[in-house]
């Protein structure tokens, strides 16, 4: 089956309303960046594989209206659709995590054969001992925190957001096998379950009450303020550049320029990638007082973003405030 496009949002909404309950595959892409194009190659194999499964390509600025919808800020984003609800995302290009997405997705609805059924025990354990030590605290859940898929999710995350937990998350109903071998391994049935340096804390109710007695404070592991962490992270490198995606692989049309015109100098410079945390890419707007992306650095100062860089190169005064840094 060929790849679809929607050009317009009544297009892409008829495609999504005519794919019923099949499963909805959307790339979110965009012609300056190379990585889409790989990632379009990708998708062009997947649909010879996947005949049940309708693959989409949305070029997410020429269509804005549904890259707010599905709250892209950044290409390639894939975002997964069953019965016209989003089931999942995937940010970033990553050809192999997005062929295991196609596979468990799109056979959600089938019950797992017998081969399947005996997959060796020992490498499904050693797999959900890495997952629960993944962070200092892991919150196995339906859904992401962003889009609960249950009430019972939606209020640990509520609970979680209040106390002001940092944690990480692993969304259960993208693999299926993770779903079941957790019950297993932890001797626990339900979801969301929480757990603090790999060891299992408990689920809804247990931290519901850990939270009202004021244990869940001392049970969890201490970390920095946001605003220690991010006074780390500016003062990572001599120079350092907040941005979507990285050197390699900018994600968005700001940060690639911005990268153009560091590279066309000699000065060495870090990198650090606001969509790979969510709470940086919150936190540093409010500490520096500066609400887009990218944001460079130097010394920890802030020096601003793409435009202001754009006039320090156009007055000759970049190359020497960042060799200050070096």
């Amino acid at each position: 089956m060929a790849v679809l496009e929607g050009k317009s949002v009544s297009e892409f909404e008829e495609i999504v309303s005519n794919a019923g309950s099949s499963l909805v595959v959307v790339h979110f892409w965009a012609d300056w960046a190379q990585q889409c194009a790989q990632m379009n190659d990708v998708m062009a194999e997947l649909a010879k594989e996947h005949l049940q499964v309708k693959f989409v390509k949305v070029e997410a600025e020429a269509v804005p209206d549904i890259s707010e919808r599905y709250e892209v800020a950044a290409v390639p984003t894939f975002i997964f659709i069953k019965n016209k609800q989003k089931i999942d995302r995937l940010d970033g290009a990553h050809a192999p995590e997005l062929t295991k997405k196609v596979q468990t997705l799109a056979s959600a609805a089938v019950l797992p054969s017998t081969t399947a059924a005996a997959a060796p025990k020992e490498d499904l354990n050693t797999r959900l001992k890495k997952l629960v030590s993944s962070a200092p605290v892991m919150l196995f859940m339906k859904g992401t925190p962003e889009a609960p898929r249950c009430g019972f999710s939606r209020k640990m995350i509520d609970l979680l957001s209040g106390q002001k937990v940092r944690f990480s998350y692993f969304n259960i109903l993208a693999d299926e096998e993770v779903r079941q071998g957790l019950k297993t391994f932890s001797n626990w049935p339900t979801f969301p379950q929480l757990y603090a340096n790999g060891e299992l804390l408990g689920g809804l109710d247990i931290i519901k009450e850990m939270a009202e007695s004021g244990d869940l404070a001392t049970a969890l592991p201490k970390t920095e303020t946001l605003e220690d962490r991010l006074k780390t992270l500016i003062n990572k490198g001599q120079v350092t550049l907040f941005m979507k995606g990285n050197r390699q692989e900018p994600r968005c049309g700001f940060s690639k320029q911005i990268i153009g015109i560091l590279n066309d100098t000699s000065v060495q410079y870090e990198t650090f990638d606001i969509l790979q945390d969510e709470e940086v890419r919150q936190g540093l707007k409010k500490f520096s007082n500066w609400p887009t992306y990218p944001q460079l650095y130097v010394k920890g100062e802030l020096i601003g973003g793409l435009d202001i860089v754009k006039e320090l190169k156009e007055s000759g005064e970049l190359e020497s405030i960042l060799q200050n840094g070096q």
